[in-house]
């Protein structure tokens, strides 16, 4: 437990922020989850209709530094060109 008050401000700033980081990190996994879904149920109009909104909340978490701008990227990449390979077929 700390002594000096600023030790204890900052004890209260860090489990706020650590339930912030813990809620963006969830949502990201829910819209890869959710993503992912629609591609292996093979809904790719639905994956499709959903990339804008998915590019979107990737985004908007990766901005904050809870998960890396370059891992968000990487994701979005890979589900794009997944999207675009399979409406090739």
């Amino acid at each position: 437990m700390p002594n000096i008050k600023s030790a204890v401000r900052r004890v209260k700033r860090t489990k706020k922020q650590a339930l912030v980081n813990r809620i963006r990190k969830s949502k990201y996994r829910n819209a890869v989850k959710q993503m992912s879904m629609y591609l292996d149920s093979g809904k790719i109009k639905e994956a499709k209709s959903f990339l804008p909104k998915f590019h979107s909340q990737l985004m908007k978490i990766a901005k904050t530094g809870s998960v890396s701008k370059k891992t968000a990227s990487r994701k979005i990449s890979r589900i794009t060109k997944k999207i675009n390979n399979s409406q090739k077929k």
